[in-house]
C-alpha cells in the first residue's frame, strides 16, 4: 500500500527550526532569541517565510515577539521537538485562531452579501455542487470546503481584507486539514453551508452571518469536547 508523504509548506519547516533551536539552547520563558536577521542568515531563508513561521509560534504561544524589543520565548515546556513539531494543546491553538476567524471571515460574509456579484454566485453555486456530489461519495471535502470558504473572501471584494486574510491563510488551513488527525472532525457543519450560501446570495447580511455564526459555534464546541 502506497503511503503519502505529508507536504509541509516553508513557514512550518522554519517553525521547527526554531523550536528546536529552542531546545538545543535549552532556553527559558523569558529569554530572547536572535533576531529576525540573524534567523534569516542562521535558517537561510526569506524573511517573509520567517513572519509566517513566527506568526505560527505567537498563535501557539511558543514565542512572543515585542516590536522594537525582539523576540521572547512564551513557553518552552508545553512543546517538544522530535522530527517534527508536535503540540500538546492544538485546542488552545484552534481556539485562538477560531477566534480571528470568526472576526475576519464574519466581516467577509457581511461585505459579500452586499456586494456579491452574478458571476460569484455561479462560481459559489458549482462549488457547492461538488462540494455535495463528493460528500455523497464519501470523498475527502477538505480542499472544496477551503474552497467554498475563500470564496467568501473573493465575494467581499475588499482587497486589504483578502490581504490579511492571505496573510494566516497557512494557519486557518488548519481547520481544514485534519485537526487531532480526524479528517472528518468538523462534518457537523455541512449543512450551514447551504444555508450561509443561500444569505449570501440573496443578499441578506444579517441571515448571512447567523448561520455563520452558527457554523463557528459548532466548530469551537466540537473543538472544547474533543
Amino acid at each position: 500500500m502506497n503511503r503519502k508523504i505529508k507536504k509541509q509548506h516553508m513557514h512550518e519547516l522554519v517553525s521547527e527550526e526554531i523550536i528546536k533551536y529552542i531546545a538545543d539552547k535549552e532556553l527559558e520563558e523569558g529569554d530572547k532569541l536572535p533576531s529576525v536577521d540573524e534567523l534569516v542568515s542562521m535558517f537561510g531563508v526569506g524573511r517573509s517565510s520567517l513572519r509566517e513561521a513566527l506568526r505560527y509560534l505567537e498563535a501557539i504561544e511558543i514565542v512572543k515577539v515585542i516590536n522594537g524589543k525582539g523576540i521572547y520565548v512564551s513557553d518552552s515546556g508545553s512543546y517538544r521537538y522530535s522530527g517534527k513539531v508536535k503540540i500538546d494543546d492544538e485546542k488552545s491553538f484552534l481556539l485562538n485562531i477560531l477566534d480571528v476567524r470568526r472576526a475576519l471571515e464574519g466581516k467577509a460574509v457581511e461585505l459579500a452579501a452586499k456586494r456579491i456579484t452574478d458571476g460569484k454566485i455561479k462560481e459559489m453555486k458549482a462549488c457547492l455542487a461538488e462540494y455535495d456530489e463528493q460528500k455523497q461519495k464519501g470523498l475527502d471535502t477538505s480542499a472544496i470546503d477551503y474552497e467554498f470558504h475563500q470564496h467568501i473572501y473573493d465575494a467581499a471584494a475588499n482587497p486589504l481584507l483578502h490581504s490579511v486574510y492571505d496573510s494566516i491563510s497557512e494557519l486557518i488551513k488548519k481547520f481544514f486539514s485534519g485537526p487531532f488527525g480526524v479528517k472528518e472532525l468538523f462534518d457537523n457543519t455541512y449543512l450551514f453551508h447551504r444555508t450561509l450560501f443561500d444569505g449570501i446570495a440573496n443578499h441578506d447580511w444579517e441571515h448571512a452571518l447567523t448561520e455563520f455564526n452558527k457554523m463557528m459555534d459548532i466548530i469551537e464546541e466540537t473543538i472544547r469536547e474533543y
